[in-house]
């Protein structure tokens, strides 16, 4: 598996360092306020990109249905994103994304899983890397898993069903029955698009748990000119076109196979309800932030709970 993400992402840090190191050295002897100034915001920009997010997501939130965000959750979420998306950004993606590796079928051996295996989909600007923590703690528990790397990186979301199909394949092999998906933001709209391609596709996974995944696209979605970002717009024609194509295959159907994680301080899919869907047990975590929300506590204890034992775990819906 490659990941030429990895390498771009690489190449900004390495860029962004040598910046901001020419910076300090060149305006050092002129002004010491200005050289720590610019390195600070060539390193620490990124803070000032989140807390913009965040006030939009009040502004917008106004008229959504799920609880207006406080400005206390607001301020947690912003110092959740903070924290973690340097470590995803800057270093398990770009550097550490091989660290664990997915499971293998040993030939001649019995089948490793009576749960069945574990799918983990990425989402925009995202590879495997995302999945380190979840990864450690399947291996933990003995469940095994696939993950896989969404290439083209600005592709179409429907140029990403081979690659659903295929990780599904090697899931399947794994535990000789049905794997459960595990997605974030755009991976759970990957994860759709494969269901959609073929009418025999829902019955070959046990559940789809999606986590701040716009799966009615989202408010930042309008600025983008990249193909997958203009699929995540609100609303827009490939989601509409995506949710006839479920409807044809099962028309009586609701998404009774998913679990959709969402927050009301979700900073790239808001307003918050875009991430739910009706039918699906809409599961809300108040005060969480859009990368933050794939390592929040109770996001990954229940869902390790479902995955490990293939039960539910209790949950009190909070959208439908």
């Amino acid at each position: 598996m490659h990941s030429r993400l990895a390498r771009l992402q690489q190449g900004a840090v390495f860029m962004a360092l040598a910046a901001a190191l020419g910076w300090g050295v060149v305006v050092w002897p002129q002004s010491p306020a200005a050289s720590m100034a610019g390195v600070a915001l060539l390193l620490g920009g990124y803070v000032v990109v989140l807390a913009l997010e965040l006030v939009a997501v009040a502004w917008v939130h106004r008229s959504d249905p799920a609880p207006r965000p406080r400005w206390a959750e607001l301020a947690a979420a912003w110092w959740q994103e903070v924290r973690v998306a340097p470590r995803v950004f800057a270093w398990r993606q770009p550097f550490w994304w091989r660290r664990w590796s997915d499971s293998e079928v040993t030939p001649g051996k019995p089948r490793v899983s009576d749960v069945g295996a574990v799918v983990l989909i990425h989402g925009f600007v995202c590879n495997r890397g995302l999945w380190h923590p979840w990864m450690r703690e399947l291996h933990r528990l003995g469940v095994p898993y696939v993950s896989v790397n969404l290439e083209p990186v600005f592709g179409s979301i429907d140029g990403y069903v081979p690659l659903v199909e295929a990780a599904v394949r090697r899931a399947e092999a794994l535990a000789g029955r049905a794997p459960r998906l595990v997605c974030h933001s755009m991976g759970g709209l990957a994860a759709r698009a494969w269901l959609a391609a073929d009418a025999g596709n829902p019955a070959r996974v046990q559940q789809v748990l999606t986590i701040g995944t716009p799966h009615h696209g989202t408010w930042l979605g309008q600025f983008s000119h990249l193909p997958n970002g203009r699929q995540m717009s609100l609303n827009n024609p490939w989601l509409q076109a995506l949710t006839n194509a479920e409807a044809l295959h099962t028309p009586t159907a609701t998404y009774h196979q998913f679990i959709c994680w969402y927050s009301n301080t979700d900073n790239i899919v808001f307003p918050a309800s875009t991430a739910t869907l009706p039918g699906a047990d809409n599961r809300l975590v108040p005060g969480a932030a859009h990368v933050a929300m794939a390592f929040h506590p109770r996001v990954m204890r229940e869902s390790l709970a479902i995955l490990a034992s293939g039960a539910n775990s209790p949950s009190k819906r909070t959208a439908s």
